[in-house]
């Protein structure tokens, strides 16, 4: 999902490092050193591992003063069962060895490698035997450190980085302006509205990402990548985080009353409205909760088979008129059915209609006077990126939306309606179609919204 969007926001990371460390080669403010480079998305992932890493440690008990410890005394065993078996022909020999490995970690935390050989030979220069051992000894611990240092430092790197090629890093401290930021942050809001992003949020993210990055401080080449990659996560956060309640939630209030939560879909032909009210069905049937459908689309041909047609696979109550009778008379209906027989939801279906068609439009507001929804929903194919936003907009207008339900985000590579939608006409998204079947429906969610967004990998889509 949304691979484009997040090429663009990664590629607003590569350019603004290209910008900087050019202007410090100009500079002759940078070196180069060996290793490997963090990928955009690779902080995201490290906050997360370190947390669990972490909360692992915690609950085992361990701390990290004890580490080097077990370190020091993985390496000392190792080491002397190398010397016993080098030394298996001297009787004896043991003994001394395993004194001098004793006092061997006290004399390196006191000096280095050659100072400690030089006041060794000085204090046993008097015995004739030990010598030799001693010096096996001395010789091999600068291969142990290097090897262990060796394997541990490259295991680092490929813990914390990823790809190849040099990474700079600043010798003196410089920090981002507004002129490193320009060139960047205009090609990323050209690539939001390539991407289907309406104009208003494309701006809000741009405005957030040049207030975060101007003025920071940087000395190394992957200061720039976290700093952008944070700077973008919190900008795309303040835009998908739009309050409000779940359908979940306002079913139990109703069902406290006594009373069933009745909600009407609207929206244009063709965006899965049908599809999405018998996923819907079945989603809360699940749930342990007993909705009803009401057929209130009587215009469009073989819409009332349609729908019949959802219903009977999911095994729900379907309140249904002739074609061509009163939409709202259905609606009342269903909703009269509902609260006789005890049932908690209704789902009204609406005939999909251009936001351009008055008549039809003024059909809906009739529905909506005569049935009082609780929740009026409008579904949107995400598919049609900024169009959806701009039908989203409309419908409000004419009819005053409560939430937002996209189809087809699974097949969404863009991402600018599930960007926008929800910002622009201050109403939450509720529902995510995922899928064809009719277990392929998600319940919204901004923290996931974000990790779809800003990870490497597909986020698995679990109900």
């Amino acid at each position: 999902m949304f691979e484009s969007l997040k090429k663009k926001l990664s590629r607003t990371s590569d350019k603004l490092e290209e910008e900087i460390i050019e202007e410090a080669k100009q500079e002759d403010n940078l070196q180069e050193e060996e290793g490997k480079k963090r990928s955009f998305f690779s902080f995201g992932r490290k906050k997360e591992e370190k947390k669990v890493d972490e909360s692992k440690q915690i609950e085992s008990g361990e701390s990290t003063e004890e580490k080097p410890k077990e370190e020091k005394k993985s390496w000392f065993w190792s080491r002397s069962k190398d010397d016993d078996k080098e030394e298996s022909a001297d009787d004896g020999s043991d003994d001394e060895v395993g004194e001098i490995e004793v006092e061997e970690p006290k004399e390196e935390k006191k000096s280095g490698f050659w100072s400690r050989s030089k006041d060794d030979d000085e204090e046993e220069s008097a015995d004739d035997g030990s010598d030799d051992e001693v010096g096996e000894i001395e010789v091999e611990e600068p291969k142990e450190e290097k090897k262990s240092h060796f394997w541990s430092r490259n295991k680092d790197k490929d813990d914390s980085s990823e790809g190849k090629g040099g990474l700079f890093s600043f010798v003196r401290e410089k920090t981002i302006s507004e002129k490193h930021v320009e060139d960047t942050l205009w090609e990323l809001e050209m690539g939001l509205l390539e991407g289907d992003v309406a104009m208003e949020v494309a701006s809000a993210v741009v405005d957030s990402v040049k207030e975060d990055l101007v003025g920071r401080k940087i000395k190394r080449s992957s200061d720039i990548t976290e700093y952008t990659y944070n700077a973008l996560r919190n900008a795309v956060a303040e835009i998908i985080d739009v309050p409000g309640k779940s359908m979940t939630e306002m079913i139990e209030e109703k069902k406290a009353q006594g009373e069933p939560l009745v909600v009407m879909f609207v929206g244009i032909n063709g965006t899965g409205k049908t599809t999405t009210i018998g996923k819907l069905a079945n989603y809360y049937l699940k749930k342990g909760y007993t909705p009803v459908i009401a057929a209130s689309d009587t215009f469009r041909a073989g819409a009332i088979e349609q729908v019949t047609h959802h219903a009977d696979n999911v095994g729900v109550k379907i309140i249904k008129h002739q074609k061509g009778s009163d939409p709202a008379a259905v609606a009342y209906d269903a909703v009269e059915h509902a609260k006789a027989q005890g049932k908690e939801l209704v789902l009204i279906d609406t005939a999909g209609r251009m936001q351009t068609n008055t008549n039809l439009m003024d059909e809906m507001k009739k529905i909506k006077r005569v049935s009082n929804p609780d929740l009026v929903v409008f579904v949107g194919d995400a598919l049609t990126g900024n169009d959806a936003t701009q039908q989203a907009v409309k419908f409000n207008e004419a009819i005053d939306i409560d939430g937002v339900i996209l189809t087809k985000a699974d097949a969404d590579s863009k991402g600018g309606a599930s960007l926008s939608i929800g910002y622009v006409i201050k109403k939450p998204i509720m529902f995510l179609g995922v899928g064809q079947g009719y277990d392929d429906i998600k319940e919204y969610d901004a923290e996931w919204m974000l990790n779809q967004l800003f990870s490497e990998d597909e986020v698995a889509i679990e109900e």
